[in-house]
């Protein structure tokens, strides 16, 4: 499978993949540079724990597919040229935008294929709660919705928190 994860200079990419694949290497004092072309992450889908007390409670979780992917990260540096990514068979595209600039989500328009979509709401540490909703209408998704056949996955994820780090994993391995 192709996965891809695209967004805006300084939205996160590079220290989302990097929690992916080592959530212990990423805390408060992490910082990343932006990134000049690209970088390929493998990131290793840990296992699925669950709790005795849950089995007669919870559905069991679906299967996954796959235990290890492989993520390349294009720059924002190269949006100009996202669409040649695109042009290829890509089965995933992660989106990241940073929801502590709105002035950067703006900007945000991914081109889409037949690729399953995740966008990431990264930075959530950083903004206040009523912002997903903000950066949601600055992002114009129901017009987006209604351009694009696929299901879009959406996420608010922080790398020093991991929240939404189980969501991600769970995407990725399905």
């Amino acid at each position: 499978m192709s996965y891809l994860c695209l967004g805006p200079i300084s939205a996160g990419k590079t220290l989302l993949l990097t929690c992916l694949q080592n959530p212990d290497s990423v805390n408060f004092t992490s910082h990343s540079v932006p990134s000049v072309g690209t970088n390929l992450f493998t990131i290793k889908i840990p296992p699925v724990v669950i709790d005795e007390k849950d089995i007669n409670v919870k559905p069991p979780p679906p299967p996954r597919k796959r235990d290890l992917v492989q993520v390349r990260e294009v720059g924002g540096c190269l949006a100009p040229i996202w669409r040649d990514y695109l042009n290829r068979p890509v089965d995933k595209v992660i989106y990241v935008v940073d929801t502590s600039n709105l002035c950067q989500i703006s900007a945000a328009e991914p081109r889409l294929q037949k690729a399953k979509f995740l966008l990431v709401l990264s930075k959530m540490d950083l903004a206040y709660r009523q912002m997903r909703n903000e950066a949601l209408l600055m992002l114009q998704m129901e017009k987006f919705r209604k351009q694009i056949a696929q299901d879009i996955t959406i996420v608010q994820f922080s790398a020093i928190n991991k929240e939404g780090i189980d969501e991600i994993y769970e995407w990725l391995a399905t």
